[in-house]
């Protein structure tokens, strides 16, 4: 049977539960304006040099600042206008955004007493099954302030992502692009298509690409062969959960995801060869470019004397990393598995993929000890990280000395806003837009994790693994209610 994963759903939730009345049992209304504006002051304390540059100023986050900044701006969850793969931002946008370029001192960092006191009630909720394992740090010390076997390794479903986005920006860098290429051969006979690994191309590069070539080709034939090159990964295309609504099989070559119905993330209906539908998908371009392809393509290896004529570059690595995040998405995650793997020297499959992404965790200097990392996606239900390792990451994230890793904070969910949490956090404003953070979804496992400020406006790292529930819903308002008690009173 398929396993279940996250993605963004029109399912009703409580995701208070029983803290949802707390705002109103505190000092009235004005408490959580007090709260509120320190929270968004706090986030400049907390990553004010970490965040003011970077994403937010390339790729998609620039996309959520110039939106953010429109006149017309209603708030709410969605908007009519959106660039395509951009998460909506939140309401909030245009005051954290503008308070990222102040700054102020530090404020006085959380009591782990209180944080304790305050998250007793809540880890222990039946609905988040047999096992529960945590860990909530202060992202500018390391320290620890709670944990709860933040050292137990357990089924990371797609909180994995963080791991696996964090290793290919630390590999790669942030301005990574992913090549897509077109080769002809020395006597201009056959053209080839060359995947390089971006899950991303669309059919209108493929039509930019033909034409290129066509261009390349009006000295010479106008009737080519076409093959298509998938030679730069390895091993099986299908994941080990087999065929699956959540993931296409794992090509160096394929348009929209392999996606058959237009949609931009979630489930939908699969190709089982996405790299053949890409080529004759190419074929179709090439004619309309006036160039005749003859029989049908064919997969072959580009010849090692042919000649580029046409390139595609992808987004940045930026900004396919924070789509990876805030969609939960599985095909462009284990993409980003396998060119860590490229970069690193390995082999280009699964098995080169989990030595590579540990290798450079391991380089960050992160708590790996227990972690195996199965796949890139968190589909894999025989992959362990612990809680510490998570919110390790999410400080390296944090670190000022690392702004390349950014948009692993950047590209997390807004709660009550985007991606996978845009239908949770709904039932009250408290927490929405405090919270940012990584769901995972998988048959009786349920994960949250990210970053919230905190009331003293310092900037935590949190990681909640769940395990033995028996109701998604139910245990997903176990976790948001965890993570909004870190917000403090009225979160």
């Amino acid at each position: 049977m398929a396993e279940p994963v996250e993605e963004p759903s029109n399912r009703p939730s409580d995701p208070w539960g029983r803290i949802k009345n707390l705002k109103s049992k505190r000092n009235g209304s004005n408490t959580w304006q007090v709260v509120a504006g320190s929270a968004v002051l706090g986030l400049v304390v907390a990553t004010g040099a970490v965040l003011a540059a970077g994403p937010w100023d390339n790729g998609q986050r620039k996309a959520e600042r110039q939106l953010a900044a429109a006149a017309d701006r209603t708030g709410g969850a969605h908007h009519d206008r959106r660039l395509p793969g951009a998460p909506e931002p939140a309401p909030s946008a245009p005051a954290v955004l503008g308070a990222l370029d102040t700054a102020v001192t530090r404020s006085a960092p959380q009591d782990p007493a209180g944080l304790r006191t305050a998250l007793a009630p809540l880890i222990g909720a039946p609905a988040l099954g047999t096992q529960v394992a945590a860990s909530v740090i202060d992202t500018a010390t390391g320290e620890q302030l709670y944990g709860r076997g933040a050292a137990t390794p357990m089924t990371p479903a797609s909180t994995v992502k963080i791991a696996t986005t964090t290793a290919a920006l630390s590999a790669l860098g942030p301005d990574h692009r992913i090549a897509t290429t077109v080769r002809v051969s020395e006597d201009h006979r056959t053209l080839t298509l060359v995947g390089g690994g971006d899950p991303t191309l669309s059919k209108a590069a493929l039509r930019s690409m033909a034409t290129e070539a066509a261009t390349a080709l009006r000295e010479g034939e106008n009737s080519v062969r076409l093959a298509y090159d998938t030679s730069r990964y390895t091993g099986p295309e299908r994941h080990p959960i087999g065929k699956n609504p959540n993931i296409a099989p794992v090509t160096a070559l394929m348009v929209d995801e392999g996606r058959l119905n237009g949609t931009d993330h979630g489930h939908a209906p699969r190709t089982d060869d996405p790299a053949g539908d890409a080529a004759r998908a190419f074929a179709a371009e090439l004619k309309k470019a006036g160039v005749e392809v003859s029989g049908a393509p064919h997969a072959a290896r580009a010849a090692d004397t042919a000649r580029t004529v046409a390139t595609h570059h992808s987004a940045p690595l930026s900004a396919l990393v924070e789509r990876t995040l805030t969609n939960s998405d599985n095909d462009i995650a284990e993409a980003l598995a396998r060119q860590t793997a490229i970069a690193k020297g390995e082999s280009a499959d699964f098995a080169g993929a989990r030595r590579a992404v540990t290798a450079e965790l391991r380089k960050l200097d992160v708590p790996t000890a227990g972690a195996r990392l199965a796949d890139g996606s968190g589909l894999d239900r025989e992959g362990r990280v612990t809680p510490a390792l998570l919110t390790a990451l999410l400080a390296r994230a944090a670190d000022p000395e690392r702004p390349g890793l950014r948009p692993v904070l950047t590209g997390l969910p807004v709660a009550g806003f985007n991606g996978t949490l845009s239908t949770r956090y709904r039932d009250d404003t408290g927490a929405s837009g405090l919270i940012r953070a990584k769901t995972g979804t998988l048959t009786g496992v349920n994960s949250l994790a990210g970053t919230v400020v905190d009331p003293q406006g310092r900037l935590l790292a949190f990681a909640f693994l769940a395990s033995g529930s028996t109701s998604p819903s139910a245990a997903e308002s176990a976790l948001d209610a965890l993570a909004a008690a870190l917000a403090g009173p009225g979160g």
